[in-house]
């Protein structure tokens, strides 16, 4: 491809709004722009790249044995009511309606239409273990879109989904999956960690993410060096003991005037964070009720835990306005378990370890000193707190460490959420109608374009891995209406076509430093400079990667791109 003939559509700065590199990056470097929030169009240069990363999804998904399809983004809302999630999903779920009042929605995800085509398609039991999968586009309306392709309204994925006989299918198709999975990420070269993780809107009975390791990442990784990791969501660690050893004291109300917050009342009562419990009023719609969670001081509340124990989604709940704590009969910033009534009360396992703490009085200017679990207050005790960063790890008590990262896939272990529900069965030998059993396999497709760009950037620009790269290699001539030097370059150009290789003549009328900007910016992996040496082919040869380059004949600099290209994944 000669360069005069490109769409080159490169960008000294990005708009304001672009706050993460890979964001900066796909747009300054001309691959995407924004149609509206949220929504991106793909330029020639991008769409090369993502149908290359598609690609090789593609290959790792049919060796695994799945079996492509298509289907459509537009899914009737009598599948969705089907297997319950019409009102569960929430505001995300894009809806409309046709001109005969009908009423659809945008699909962000396929869970219904496959076990719909397949409790269709498929009867005998001979028929299983089947796996299919797809590559589409999604639609979700999320509140707030942001960091360019990380969080879209509009967004590619592939999904799959398996259906087997019975449980121990679905762990082979499972491990299936997450061994296609790793291979996939490997070959893409994403620095990444397999973690467990919620199964969220999707449900099921367990799932593990894979997290693209990033400091831009919306996600914190627990893991341990013993070998455990979790998302932040399903996190676990073991509860710490705090003064657990003194003796019981009776209950004093004390005066705190205007002191709301942790770190006031501890100052002010002359405590540690850890001898105060916090109390979170939480509104839960889906019930119409409001509950109570208590976690220490020091600590956060795990919403995903508390949505989780009352099995509600996550749009059902919201923290508690000013008018809502009073209307439990306390006040907003002295709220504590004591003397509620008619309201759950979900207690943090480690407040249930804790001896003489402070609590709120639900009376303004008011706090407890000396409460405790059991004598003073009950409730339901699970772990309600989110891990932290030097907690002790479930597994083998270590320390746990932290890591951001970018979700780039999950994979999940459906069970019959789906099929049994939407009555996908299969007939046994017995002529008994069984419900398949069903595993969900997603990988964000534009998500991991923008990872790769995350883990792989400088101070120039983008620096893609080979096999994704929008092209292999870019020719360069210092001046192109030099003769000698147009030769030359042509001359090599020719020759990497010939030999397979995606190849770039840069033949505009520009300097060569705001070509090199150009190529550098966007990423090509090899930079062949043609100048004057040309007439003793002699070319400059740059590797991206490295920004390293060194002089060689024309015939090396060509055998060097042809032997890189045999030995990528």
């Amino acid at each position: 491809m000669k360069a005069s003939r490109m769409l080159i559509a490169t960008l000294k700065e990005a708009p304001q709004e672009a706050i993460i590199s890979s964001h900066i990056l796909l747009i300054r470097a001309g691959m995407i722009r924004k149609l509206v929030s949220g929504v991106y169009n793909y330029l020639p240069l991008g769409l090369r790249t993502l149908q290359k990363i598609e690609n090789i999804i593609r290959e790792e998904m049919d060796k695994a044995g799945s079996l492509e399809i298509l289907s459509s983004a537009i899914q009737p809302k009598e599948l969705w009511e089907e297997s319950g999630r019409w009102q569960k999903y929430g505001p995300e779920l894009m809806r409309f309606k046709d001109r005969h009042e009908r009423e659809f929605c945008l699909g962000p995800t396929h869970e219904e239409i496959f076990t719909d085509l397949v409790r269709t398609e498929i009867k005998s039991r001979k028929s299983l273990p089947l796996s299919l999968y797809q590559i589409q586009t999604k639609y979700r309306d999320e509140l707030r879109p942001r960091f360019g392709l990380m969080r879209g309204r509009e967004f590619i994925m592939k999904d799959a989904y398996s259906f087997d006989l019975d449980q121990k299918g679905l762990d082979e198709s499972y491990k299936i999956m997450y061994d296609t999975y790793c291979r996939i990420f490997d070959r893409l070269g994403i620095d990444y960690k397999i973690v467990l993780a919620d199964t969220g809107a999707i449900g099921g009975t367990g799932s593990h993410q894979f997290m693209a390791i990033s400091d831009v990442g919306e996600s914190n990784i627990v893991y341990c060096n013993c070998g455990y990791a979790a998302d932040e969501e399903k996190a676990e660690s073991m509860p710490e003991s705090f003064n657990n050893d003194e003796e019981l004291k009776e209950v004093e109300k004390v005066n705190t005037p205007k002191m709301k917050t942790i770190e006031e009342v501890s100052n002010f009562l002359n405590v540690s964070p850890k001898k105060i419990v916090k109390s979170l009023v939480y509104r839960d719609y889906a019930n119409d009720k409001f509950v109570v969670v208590l976690v220490r001081g020091d600590r956060e509340v795990n919403e995903i835990k508390v949505i989780n124990h009352l099995g509600i989604a996550e749009h059902e709940i919201a923290l508690a306005s000013y008018d809502d704590i009073k209307s439990i009969g306390s006040v907003e910033g002295f709220v504590g378990p004591v003397g509620l009534s008619n309201i759950e009360i979900l207690v943090d396992e480690e407040v249930t370890m804790m001896k003489n703490f402070v609590v709120g009085a639900n009376e303004f200017d008011y706090h407890l000193v000396n409460v405790n679990y059991g004598r003073d207050f009950t409730g339901t005790v699970k772990m309600f707190r989110a891990a932290a960063s030097g907690d002790k790890c479930p597994v083998c008590g270590l320390p746990l460490e932290l890591e951001r990262g970018i979700e780039v896939g999950q994979i999940f272990k459906l069970g019959t959420k789906y099929s049994a529900s939407m009555d996908c069965t299969y007939t046994d030998e017995a002529g008994k109608n069984v419900p398949m059993v069903m595993g969900c396999y997603g990988i964000g497709v534009t998500r991991t374009l923008s990872s790769i760009i995350e883990q792989h950037h400088d101070d120039f620009g983008i620096k893609w891995p080979l096999n994704v790269a929008p092209y292999h290699a870019v020719v360069v001539p210092i001046n192109y209406k030099d003769e000698t030097m147009k030769a030359g370059a042509e001359k090599i150009y020719q020759q990497l076509l010939n030999a397979g290789v995606e190849v770039i003549l840069d033949d505009r009328d520009a300097k060569p430093g705001f070509k090199f900007k150009d190529w550098e910016l966007i990423g090509i992996p090899y930079i062949i400079t043609v100048g004057r040496l040309a007439g003793d082919e002699i070319c400059e040869f740059k590797e991206r990667s490295t920004m390293e380059k060194v002089e060689m004949p024309f015939n090396e600099a060509i055998s060097t791109v042809v032997e890189a290209l045999k030995n990528i994944k």
